[in-house]
């Protein structure tokens, strides 16, 4: 019973002695660990808060929107941008705010809106969409070049179509009327086949005197009355 006594005191002493030389950084590391776990759920307290503030400025905006109210949507627009830029609430409010100032006549404020959504949100679909209407509001202006530059940026596919139609009617704007029929074919080509707005393309470009056979879109050319069908070509 005393050697057992005796190994379990030298246990003790060698767990002292361990302590003695480690404990301090053992304390240090589980502090440091203790803080990242609270910042960690600080920062998620802090981020689940901001996002809930401004969602609530953001269902302002949007109903102000809705109801076209352009005063209504002013305060809450500035505050969510002010206060919760960084949440995904903010650049979505400021394109509805763009869109209310532009139908307003304000150009600058929408196109000031729309620069902001472009230098800060997150998302590039929503850079990608305030890029188009940009591009829009500088073609209103006549300022076909920075148009263009606007649209340069890489997209989505889904936007490929839309984009090349839009450069297509600032060149032709610009009075480029040939690169802006490539453009409009490039436009058509991108299209989904079923999309209805590929009858608005069509008529820009054959306003133009363009041709989609390039792309093979044209349909078969109508036979004169009383003439042979034509004869499909061999196979090879």
């Amino acid at each position: 019973m005393a050697v057992y006594d005796l190994d379990e005191q030298e246990k003790i002493d060698d767990l002292k002695a361990w302590w003695a030389q480690y404990g301090k950084y053992i304390s240090a590391g589980i502090t440091a660990l203790a803080l990242v776990v609270i910042a960690v759920q600080g920062w998620r307290w802090y981020q689940q808060n901001q996002a809930e503030k401004a969602s609530v400025l953001y269902q302002a905006v949007s109903q102000a929107a809705r109801a076209n109210d352009l005063a209504k949507a002013k305060d809450p627009a500035t505050q969510i941008v002010a206060q919760f830029g960084g949440t995904a609430y903010a650049p979505r409010a400021a394109l509805l705010y763009a869109k209310l100032l532009y139908d307003a006549g304000d150009k600058p404020g929408a196109k000031g809106e729309l620069q902001w959504v472009i230098d800060h949100a997150g998302e590039d679909e929503l850079k990608t969409v305030a890029r188009f209407r940009l591009a829009q509001a500088l073609l209103d202006d006549k300022q076909y070049e920075e148009a263009l530059k606007m649209l340069d940026a890489k997209t989505d596919d889904a936007f490929a179509a839309i984009y090349a139609d839009l450069k297509g009617d600032i060149l032709s704007a610009a009075g480029k009327s040939a690169e802006a029929k490539n453009w409009y074919q490039a436009a058509l080509a991108k299209m989904d086949p079923k999309s209805t707005y590929r009858t608005l393309i069509q008529v820009k470009l054959d306003a133009l005197g363009g041709s989609t056979a390039a792309i093979g879109a044209l349909a078969p050319a109508p036979t004169a009355p009383g003439a042979p069908a034509p004869r499909a070509a061999p196979a090879k």
